[in-house]
């Protein structure tokens, strides 16, 4: 019986023994953000828009001659959309569709996609694109929009540090539909 017992358990520790112990791969955040509230804000620029009520007040700046901007700063996330605006004129809306385009193609050298969503409301006469860069680009979002003959609207998302996609994914993708509301929330204060 005795020897039975042991014969039993040098099986049981033999058939324990495996594969070698593994580490447990490292963790990341689990990063989790408040469900955007928007209130309408009355820019000093020529629209009205619909901002986060996580993002501090807007700062605006100015520019140059007929550029202005509005710097919309997310300290918890450590980003900041920059919006600058432009009048058009008979003859600059050529010109500022491919200074917008040529901006965002600028990042195609560390892009692994850049894609792109043509925005349309003809009811507050606002047209535009949204481009979704996606890779270790400096900016993972860019847009424009404009009414064709009046005004010119571009915005850039930047993050405070090194660009790393696997990093800022959760607020990049957070902040891409606080622009995509800002994009459906513009009003021309002339229209």
């Amino acid at each position: 019986m005795k020897n039975s017992i042991i014969i039993l358990i040098f099986c049981f520790l033999y058939l324990s023994c495996g594969d070698n112990p593994l580490p447990k791969p490292q963790a990341y955040l689990r990063l989790e953000y408040p469900k955007a509230k928007y209130k309408l804000v009355n820019s000093p620029l020529p629209f009205v828009f619909d901002k986060n009520i996580l993002a501090k007040p807007i700062d605006s700046i100015n520019i140059s001659g007929l550029t202005k901007g509005i710097d919309i700063s997310y300290p918890s996330l450590k980003a900041t959309i920059y919006l600058t605006y432009k009048e058009v004129n008979s003859t600059n809306l050529n010109s500022l569709l491919r200074d917008a385009q040529t901006l965002t193609q600028k990042h195609t050298i560390k892009a692994d996609e850049i894609k792109q969503k043509e925005f349309l409301n003809g009811e507050h006469n606002v047209y535009g694109m949204f481009y979704e860069v996606g890779g270790d680009a400096a900016s993972q979002s860019q847009f424009y929009v404009t009414d064709s003959t009046n005004h010119f609207l571009s915005g850039s998302l930047y993050f405070y540090t090194k660009p790393n996609y696997d990093s800022i994914y959760p607020a990049s993708e957070y902040l891409k539909k606080d622009i995509k509301h800002l994009m459906e929330s513009i009003r021309w204060k002339n229209n």
